[in-house]
């Protein structure tokens, strides 16, 4: 019996610490949570955790490789500023069921408008960077 009143408060404590998560290992599902997890984890500089939301072809791996390796040269105090920074969503244009274009900026550079083309591949929304560095394809 006195067993179980000490391992009652351990399991409760358990139950606790795994089902009040914070949610960061939750995979978003729409285009929206899609483009906001992406952004942020740009912002933050968790260049490869972004890196799982990009759809996977040459261009785009190469578009991605690249725009990282600029990113991670930038000065230490500039990427706390963007680490600090808010998301501002300017517009997102539902073009087709699949195809969804988000116009965003961040409180750092608020003026630096950015689009990002979401793509809806066996019910995945993914990241098609050819939109935002090579126009509208």
């Amino acid at each position: 019996m006195n067993r179980f009143y000490i391992t009652a408060p351990l399991l409760v404590l358990i139950f606790f610490l795994f089902s009040c998560g914070n949610g960061q290992n939750e995979i978003p599902k729409t285009d929206t949570d899609v483009a906001t997890a992406f952004i942020r984890d740009i912002l933050d500089n968790r260049i490869d955790e972004a890196e799982k939301y990009l759809l996977k072809d040459d261009t785009n791996d190469d578009f991605f490789k690249r725009f990282s390796e600029q990113y991670r040269r930038k000065e230490k105090a500039e990427l706390e500023k963007y680490k600090s920074a808010e998301i501002i969503i300017n517009e997102i244009s539902n073009v087709t069921d699949s195809v969804t274009i988000v116009n965003y900026s961040n409180t750092y550079k608020k003026d630096q408008k950015n689009k990002l083309k979401l793509v809806r591949i066996n019910g995945h929304w993914l990241i098609d960077l050819k939109y935002t560095f090579s126009g509208n394809m």
